[in-house]
């Protein structure tokens, strides 16, 4: 290009309003905040999906524990178990049928239902064949951490397998350890989709609470 031309080029481009500046920034900003939410949200969904993977990947207990312990769950107020509570009953009712251990802590305090957690796992447990004299009720703990805590000032042994839903192994596991010598995981796994991203969702956060007050 000559110089005459690309004199006529410049001049026929005009120079940037002074005024126009701030709002050149703020799409900048905005195109940035959106990429960063954008990777966020990709992380936060790939950390969901991988705490749901590694709750199905832990081995099955083998051999026998000292108890099973089931995690607690929602209870709706007519009574009613969630469906993710009788499916972690229902594991343990298997395990304890298949000789894994001779006693089934069921954990769980009263939620916002106004049932106790434990009470209502109990009745599952025994319709499912599991002998009352087997169960023990910790029926005061309001989370995973108070789970742990609870259940190891009601049994004497330390090697447990602990029944949760899967995308809730990893920070069950690491809590669990605090308080037990041994833990076996069980993880239980959701059909519904919907549900079943949601908790694990959720649990991506929870983990990050729990690790930054120490609680893992």
């Amino acid at each position: 290009m000559s110089d005459e031309r690309r004199a006529v080029e410049d001049a026929r481009t005009p120079e940037p309003s002074p005024d126009a500046e701030p709002l050149v920034q703020a799409r900048r900003w905005r195109r940035l905040v959106g990429r960063l939410a954008l990777a966020g949200s990709l992380l936060w969904v790939s950390l969901a999906f991988g705490l749901d993977r590694y709750g199905q990947s832990r081995p099955e207990p083998q051999g026998q524990w000292d108890a099973i312990v089931v995690l607690g769950c929602r209870v709706y107020p007519d009574g009613r178990a969630s469906v993710a509570l009788s499916r972690r009953v229902k594991a343990a009712a298997e395990l304890y049928a298949a000789g894994r251990a001779e006693t089934i802590v069921l954990t769980g305090g009263t939620g916002d239902s106004g049932h106790v957690e434990a009470e209502v796992a109990a009745e599952i447990a025994e319709s499912l064949g599991v002998p009352r004299s087997a169960l023990v009720l910790e029926t005061r703990s309001t989370s995973t951490e108070e789970n742990a805590e609870f259940a190891a000032g009601l049994i004497e042994g330390r090697r447990v397998v602990v029944v949760t839903d899967a995308y809730h192994v990893l920070r069950s596991e690491r809590v669990f350890a605090r308080f037990f010598d041994e833990v076996s995981m069980v993880g239980t796994v959701s059909p519904r989709w919907w549900p079943r991203s949601r908790g694990a969702l959720r649990e991506v956060l929870a983990i990050a609470g729990y690790a930054l007050r120490g609680r893992l």
